[in-house]
């Protein structure tokens, strides 16, 4: 038989070796591609606790099991901004708003109402401090003060989108033009100004914090932003149970940022369109390096603060009496006074389980500083609401007891010491992985709590954007009629 006859015989083997060819070059190109969405030196400085520049963590030089950068779409991961020069060295791009996953439009509100509550004062009529140069922020006041700072954290993030020398994620932007916004963002610091100004001093007829709600009332509902969906599309942060307690009902159509609807109404703030955000810890993170295993925490059962409390916080008092004495359980009053802070930062960090109960109120910071202190939170709060918990599954590293159980002579102990050494080693680590969810940090980082917060955001502005469009359907078809 001729060559010429041979040929097409052998045609299929030549097309499949050059398909397979073809299929392995292509996937060699787009893991190539992939990589210049998040170059993985980039992504390990993103992760890794310590590029922070203003705010100095603890944790240096570890990598976490962050799940929801594994997950991001092509749309968020598109948007670093970092670029490599020709010296190798990174440097700052300009956040791209069609890149950016949210668009938010802040409000020039005077620094009356965010930083001058920190004695900040500008040069002229200069609003904003410039976050580029961390000596130039003003500092959050510490102790308990620092538990609800949400509002600080998500301005200065808003601020750095547009700074020129900040590295953080770009998958929020702040834009200048309201009309490009998905969301309106109202730069008050509702906490601070309870926690510092609800007093009336000198000769003052009304506290300053209750001055600056009802000037705050009168701008945000006079502006065409707030008129076009009721401000339905705008953003409050109200993090501090009595913070913004004389107008929240009459700004209730807004998008509260709460840590829990302990003290307010479900016609004002409801889990449809309001976000829970984590309290920020006021505990020293606990490096993974550090952390002690299942042998190496002596005490069982961790609780200190404030025992006698009202409403469902009664449960402290009765678990109180049920504990008090047992020799593996730590349970006694505490406070933020003298070494109060670190006293629990290293109790918690030698006990296998830590309690969160309920106090005046369904939430407490306590339960972060369990997480970062890798403790096994054990919560007894039945009306409790936790944040991200529509991507996080907290059964995988906390207990849930009902206060009713709770109260139950013998079983709360019965419950935790029957659980197996190996089964509190898969909840322990599980903290380790999910513990960088809940760290305020400035700059932001991909998968903090400042983050976090923004893709929350990012679900409940798609819902209300849904909701908005479908009452437009036939509004638009009336306007054309009154107009003819």
């Amino acid at each position: 038989m001729s060559e010429k006859s041979k040929l097409p015989s052998r045609l299929p083997y030549y097309l499949i070796s050059i398909s397979m060819f073809m299929l392995i070059l292509s996937s060699f190109f787009l893991l190539q591609l992939g990589n210049t969405f998040i170059p993985s030196s980039i992504l390990r400085q993103i992760i890794v606790n310590s590029t922070s520049m203003y705010l100095k963590p603890n944790v240096k030089n570890e990598s976490f099991n962050l799940p929801f950068l594994s997950s991001m779409s092509s749309r968020e991961a598109d948007c670093s901004n970092l670029e490599v020069v020709a010296s190798g060295q990174e440097r700052k791009k300009f956040c791209d708003p069609r890149k950016g996953v949210l668009r938010v439009y802040m409000y020039d509100l005077p620094p009356e109402f965010h930083f001058g509550l920190l004695g900040w004062k500008g040069k002229g009529n200069q609003t904003w401090p410039e976050v580029d140069n961390p000596s130039h922020i003003p500092p959050y006041p510490g102790g308990l003060n620092l538990q609800h700072s949400v509002e600080y954290w998500l301005t200065l993030d808003l601020l750095a989108s547009n700074a020129e020398n900040v590295i953080r994620p770009c998958s929020v932007v702040r834009v200048e033009n309201s009309s490009q916004a998905d969301v309106m963002f109202v730069p008050f610091f509702s906490s601070l100004s309870y926690n510092r100004f609800s007093k009336i001093r000198g000769r003052e007829k009304i506290s300053l914090n209750k001055m600056l709600q009802t000037k705050l009332v009168q701008y945000v509902t006079s502006q065409n932003e707030w008129k076009r969906f009721k401000g339905k599309d705008h953003l409050i942060i109200a993090h501090h149970p009595n913070s913004m307690l004389d107008i929240r009902e009459k700004l209730g159509s807004a998008i509260f940022v709460l840590a829990d609807f302990g003290r307010y109404p479900t016609e004002t703030a409801n889990l449809e369109k309001d976000i829970i955000a984590p309290y920020k810890h006021v505990v020293r993170t606990i490096p993974i390096k550090e952390s002690a295993q299942f042998d190496q925490r002596p005490t069982l059962v961790y609780f200190q603060g404030a025992i006698y409390r009202k409403d469902g916080g009664v449960i402290r008092q009765e678990l109180y009496y049920l504990l008090k004495d047992e020799k593996d359980v730590h349970f006694t009053f505490g406070s933020v006074q003298g070494h109060g802070i670190n006293s629990a930062g290293k109790g918690m960090s030698s006990s296998k389980f830590c309690l969160n109960i309920a106090g005046d109120t369904p939430s407490s910071n306590r339960l972060f500083d369990a997480i970062v202190s890798h403790c096994v939170p054990v919560i007894i709060s039945d009306n409790i609401e936790l944040p991200f918990e529509d991507v996080l599954d907290y059964s995988k590293f906390c207990i849930f007891v009902r206060a009713s159980d709770a109260g139950k002579k013998g079983y709360l102990l019965n419950l935790l010491r029957g659980i197996s050494r190996d089964k509190w080693t898969k909840m322990w680590e599980r903290l380790k992985e999910i513990a960088p969810h809940f760290e305020y940090q400035y700059p932001s980082q991909a998968g903090d709590a400042v983050d976090m917060i923004w893709r929350a955001l990012s679900l409940k502005t798609s819902s209300v954007r849904l909701n908005i469009n479908r009452k437009n359907r036939y509004r638009r078809a009336e306007v054309f009629l009154t107009s003819n």
